[in-house]
């Protein structure tokens, strides 16, 4: 067949700048693409050029500087251009741009990824909802709690639900263990000034709804009991840029008055993120909001982390209690995470074990061998029809 994948217009594939759906989509490319003919429309970036392809991948990057001009201009692409062109059209995460890109496409059919509560009424309105459901040959979701919220709203998508849920490349993010790393690990360590000293990791954007805040008022706790301990901050406000804002400043000062060291390292690249995994003994996922489900759970796994996370959205779903990890049913008790932290500190071999099972868990679950393959067996219903 002959599909179409359309990005959201916020950052690049590639994703240079990172991005949970532009990694997804990256990730999943290579392996749709031994099967169909593949077009992928993303936002234009300077350092990628506007067009290109790659065997049965073809690259349309399109400007936009909002989300209004950006699907204009993806519109005007697939009326002029290509117009009737696809068997599939696979929207990600934008469920009023299937009503928008109909009328450029009439003949052909829908599909639609969702990555976050894109059917919540402050997004789209009942009318154009059902429009949109009614208009699409399937939905897929990353969790199950995703696909749970849209149906209890609009019982009609039930039938078109399916539930996909992320992966990472183990390939790249190997477990702290492998003697591949070890290298970096201790490097990475001695650039910090870590020494031997347990690293609770966050990685993610530094904002409330993240709760890097929350984790930091446990690490006080942390670090008062367990003086060597360390607290690694791997990301920024937004993807690719490095500005401070308030509440960024706010966790800065309160880290000067902490037991042990902090480490910001704003933004790093999706390249640079495994070896700053491999860095950490404990991750820490302090979700405040309802988290669709927050892809660093897999590459914590990946990495062979024991997780601690909050109970928040669809995080539970990828976690087996002192399995691969712990949830936190009081997600804005520092108290509550704070011990769960000490806990793990105080059994190591409780710890291995769980980053262990959680490693495998990446490897025989979570790849993105697995996503390919559902994809493409949903795909394979549009064809049969």
């Amino acid at each position: 067949m002959n599909i179409a994948l359309i990005c959201t217009e916020k950052l690049p594939v590639p994703p240079i700048l990172g991005g949970a759906i532009q990694i997804y989509i990256d990730a999943i490319l290579p392996t749709l693409a031994k099967h169909h003919q593949i077009t992928l429309f993303s936002l234009d970036n300077s350092k990628l050029p506007s067009r290109e392809e790659n065997g049965n991948i073809r690259h349309i990057r399109v400007k936009g500087k909002t989300a209004d001009q950006y699907i204009n201009n993806i519109r005007k692409e697939l009326s002029d251009e290509f117009r009737d062109e696809f068997d599939l059209i696979h929207v990600f995460n934008r469920p009023l741009w299937i009503l928008r890109l109909t009328d450029a496409a009439p003949n052909t059919g829908f599909s639609l990824s969702l990555h976050n509560e894109m059917f919540a009424p402050k997004k789209i309105d009942p009318a154009r909802a059902k429009r949109c459901i009614e208009r699409v040959r399937f939905i897929t979701t990353v969790s199950q709690f995703i696909a749970d919220g849209v149906t209890e709203m609009y019982p009609l998508a039930e039938g078109k639900m399916n539930v996909v849920y992320s992966a990472v490349d183990s390939e790249k993010m190997k477990p702290i263990w492998d003697k591949d790393v070890l290298d970096t690990r201790e490097k990475l360590r001695k650039q910090y000034g870590l020494g031997d000293r347990k690293v609770i990791a966050y990685i993610g954007r530094l904002s409330k709804k993240k709760g890097t805040h929350v984790l930091l008022k446990a690490m006080k706790e942390v670090m008062d009991r367990h003086p060597n301990t360390a607290l690694l901050l791997v990301g920024s406000k937004w993807y690719g840029k490095n500005e401070t804002d308030s509440y960024i400043k706010k966790l800065q000062d309160f880290s000067k008055t902490l037991n042990g060291p902090v480490i910001f390292t704003g933004f790093l690249t999706p390249k640079e993120i495994p070896k700053y995994y491999n860095i950490g003994d404990i991750f820490v996922c302090a979700s405040q909001w309802l988290e669709p489900l927050a892809r660093v759970h897999y590459e914590a796994m990946g990495a062979g982390l024991p997780i601690i996370t909050t109970d928040r959205g669809g995080n539970a779903e990828v976690i087996q209690e002192y399995i691969n990890g712990i949830l936190i049913k009081e997600y804005d008790n520092p108290e509550v995470m704070a011990e769960k932290i000490i806990y793990l500190l105080e059994n190591e071999d409780l710890a291995l074990r769980m980053g262990k099972l959680g490693r495998k868990f990446a490897v025989e679950k979570y790849n993105w061998d697995r996503v390919s393959s559902q994809l493409l067996d949903l795909f394979k219903t549009i064809s049969l029809n």
